[in-house]
């Protein structure tokens, strides 16, 4: 059991005062301020968050800012595990939080972030509120910074190209001068200010001893804009205002994206606890009843839950019977009838019955809670993936600043001292190592990607998605609303009497159970209408619907029920089925099924063909999953699976060494959605689902799942010769810049006409597409 060390004030709850300071000090680093703040003198204790458990553990969760990477992971992990008594120490990216665990005496809170606040990272107590309001004020910040960049990079760029073409040559000098002064006055304001994410970037990463890719694009664009404005000042005929700012601008597009991509992500977990934040209604001893918050029931207390309200709570059923629709941790169509002694579980819809249940658990120990931090645990591994690009810079960085500093030695060596030509040299050789190539190498294919994908229904949602699309070697699928449609369809309606079919049509419309909507819906589809009177409808939790109709005890439900002697239907047991059961009349058997998607066969193929290894995990039952396996061709099928088996199961994969493709629709599958190493959902599929999916498919077509794959191949091939060609300029450019042998202007026009080279290679990505698009 868990308990929560508090400190109290009058009004508030225990585990919801903070101190004055404390409270302070988190809106002082989560109000949208984004410099990097010094270590305050005093950090407030935040002992009113600390929880400990029966092992005498301390535990925290705090939200962290500054974080860029999975190298930013690795160093809040390592130095907090470096701390004594530390036992765990875990950081998930998306949603920026940190959760810490610590024998018990040995530390605080408040040594642990003071170490986060000198290390780079400021900390405070976790606040999803506070959390999505600062990610807003960011996401604002990029776009403005973007705008701004966009903005001046086109007036410089027109400027730039009168110079450059010598419209105004038989002006003499003074008008080019202006012309640089007046690209001066826009694009220095417009660099100190877009740039920043980039500038924040590269210090944290110096402050800290590491180099990531914007360190060097960092000191390109503010030596270009330095070198720039001393030429200009000197009446200098180069000038290079339009390569730094059409740079940032460029990689502000890339960064906006991935921040977007990011924020969609930490919403996942915000809508899982808005379904476990309906209120409980708990019977006192006297028999009265109150609302109170989930939060605040404890385990032995007693709730009522009426039918058509969410289940608040896990629990066991001590009075009543229901159908429970229990979707959100199974993923089956079917609702499972649940009586005394049940287990039932927060989140979950009573269907029919009220009923009446034991808390077994705290709102944070459910079934629901379990997970989200199997999402949040999921999504840290995919949050230590290194794309090519960050590879790349862990090369290419070093390498650069290297170079410039052996030209700029090598030519105070060779002139006697003299730094103007050694600068300038060490400049070009900067400017035309500045990794505009390599950094637009992944930004501009996954522009053109992403666009060629929302052209044909396909949403891609996280920057990397692609990137671990192409490497996978396993697919694994859902089957309800995945493989299948999800909805159950009426098989024989041929088979049955107008007479049966008008009586289990007028019974139906009474229930909200789903093959009853099914009949009704097939009913008002094909213009039938149900004439029999039927007397009061009284339905039955867990068995069915009872009335009389023409003097007649008739029954809509179970076999079991429905049927006078009572025996099990075992020869439907591959479909779902109603039974229409008359008085003196044997029962009538009403079948239903989930109907597979119409490409799900070819799409499973096509996949098969390629090589990659096939799976179906699924919660229904095992004679329900096994058909559609045998039809579909998997040997590889689970069956009645919980969320937890489903992202054991995947995570063996991992271990294993496959990189799985998870393609899932319901509510249960969000976890397995984050498990994968990459993930899609149908946009029929519920919100929570489609926030964890690294893709979403609106057209209802299960080939855009292998279409995309295609795509993904097709991109990191793209990416792979963007990044052959960036080296391959530089080992040609790099030897006439440190030999002296390229100005600055020709370093500028070598530069630009390698990122135009990069973007032209990446647009014939559409060209190489349409074929399989088509099919």
């Amino acid at each position: 059991m868990t308990k929560w060390i508090a400190v109290g004030q009058p009004g508030l709850g225990a585990g919801c005062c903070v101190s004055s300071d404390l409270a302070k000090q988190a809106g002082d680093v989560f109000q949208g301020r984004f410099e990097k703040p010094a270590v305050p003198d005093r950090i407030a204790d935040p002992a009113a968050f600390v929880k400990t458990d029966d092992q005498g553990n301390s535990s925290l969760h705090l939200m962290i800012e500054n974080m860029h990477c999975a190298a930013c992971i690795s160093t809040i992990e390592n130095n907090l595990m470096a701390l004594p008594g530390m036992c765990e120490a875990r950081v998930n990216m998306s949603t920026r939080r940190l959760h810490v665990r610590w024998h018990k005496g040995s530390l605080d809170g408040t040594e642990i972030i003071r170490t986060l606040w000198q290390l780079g990272y400021p900390s405070a107590p976790f606040d999803p509120l506070k959390l999505r309001d600062q990610s807003k004020d960011q996401q604002r910040f990029l776009l403005a910074c973007m705008a701004v960049a966009g903005f001046a990079s086109a007036n410089v760029m027109i400027l730039s190209i009168a110079v450059w073409a010598g419209i105004f040559s038989d002006m003499g000098g003074a008008t080019r001068n202006l012309f640089h002064w007046i690209s001066a006055l826009i694009a220095l304001p417009a660099v100190a200010y877009s740039g920043r994410p980039f500038f924040r970037s590269a210090w944290h990463a110096i402050r800290n001893r590491r180099m990531n890719m914007d360190v060097p694009i960092s000191v390109a664009v503010i030596l270009a804009a330095a070198i720039s404005l001393y030429q200009t000042i000197q009446g200098g005929r180069d000038a290079y205002f339009d390569a730094s700012i059409s740079l940032l601008f460029f990689l502000l597009i890339g960064r906006y994206l991935d921040f977007s991509a990011r924020q969609k992500a930490r919403s996942v977990a915000e809508h899982l606890l808005v379904l476990s934040g309906s209120p409980a209604r708990v019977v006192e001893p006297s028999g009265d009843e109150r609302l109170i918050p989930a939060d605040a029931v404890r385990p032995d207390m007693v709730v009522s839950v009426l039918p058509g309200e969410n289940i608040a709570v896990d629990g066991v059923i001590i009075s009543g019977q229901s159908d429970i629709d229990q979707s959100l941790l199974n993923g089956e169509t079917m609702p499972l009838s649940r009586s005394v002694d049940d287990r039932v579980f927060a989140g979950t819809l009573n269907l029919s019955g009220a009923i009446k249940i034991r808390v077994t658990t705290l709102a944070d120990s459910t079934l629901l809670a379990e997970i989200v931090r199997l999402m949040e645990n999921s999504e840290q591994g995919r949050a230590r993936y290194v794309g090519l690009a960050d590879k790349a810079a862990r090369i290419y960085a070093p390498v650069v600043h290297i170079l410039a500093l052996i030209t700029f030695v090598g030519w105070m060596v060779l002139g006697a001292g003299a730094w103007e030509p050694a600068i300038m040299a060490a400049v070009a050789v900067l400017i035309i190592t500045c990794p505009c190539a390599l950094g637009l190498a992944v930004p501009v294919v996954q522009v053109v990607s992403s666009s060629w994908l929302l052209k044909h229904g396909v949403l891609p949602k996280t920057g990397n998605a692609l990137e671990r699309m192409a490497e996978i070697d396993t697919v694994v699928f859902d089957k309800t609303g995945t493989l299948t449609l999800g909805t159950p369809e009426f098989l024989n309606p041929s088979e049955l009497t107008p007479g049966d079919l008008n009586i289990a049509i007028a019974l139906a419309r009474h229930s909200r159970h789903p093959l009853s909507k099914s009949l009704v819906e097939w009913a008002d589809k094909n213009g039938v209408c149900s004439t029999a009177v039927v007397g009061d409808v009284q339905e039955i939790p867990g068995q069915g619907l009872e009335s009389v109709v023409d003097g007649l005890n008739t029954r809509l439900g179970r076999f079991d029920w429905c049927n006078n002697d009572g025996l099990a239907d075992k020869k439907n047991q591959d479909t779902m089925t109603l039974w229409l059961g008359i008085q003196g009349r044997p029962p009538v058997c009403f079948k239903f099924k989930d109907q597979l998607r119409s490409d799900a066969a070819s799409t499973v193929e096509r996949f098969r063909k390629k090589g990659l290894r096939i799976a179906l995990l699924s919660g229904d039952h095992q004679n329900v999953v096994g058909p559609v396996a045998r039809e579909l061709g998997i040997d590889d099928w689970h069956s009645e699976l919980l969320p937890a088996g489903k992202v054991d199961f995947l995570e063996k994969l991992g271990r294993s060494g496959h990189k799985v493709l998870m393609v899932g629709d319901g509510l249960n599958d969000a976890p397995a959605l984050s498990a994968g190493y990459v993930s899609m959902s149908p946009a029929a599929a519920a919100d929570i689902s489609k926030s964890a999916a690294d893709f979403v498919f609106q057209d209802g077509k299960l080939s855009s799942v292998y279409k995309t794959w295609q795509l993904a191949l097709c991109s990191t091939r793209l990416v792979k010769q963007n990044f052959a060609l960036a080296v391959f300029y530089n080992l040609v450019a790099v030897p006439m810049a440190m030999a002296g042998l390229a100005t600055p202007l020709i370093a500028a026009v070598v530069m630009s006409s390698s990122s135009l080279l990069v973007t032209l290679n990446a647009l014939g990505l559409r060209l190489r597409q349409r074929r399989v698009w088509r099919t």
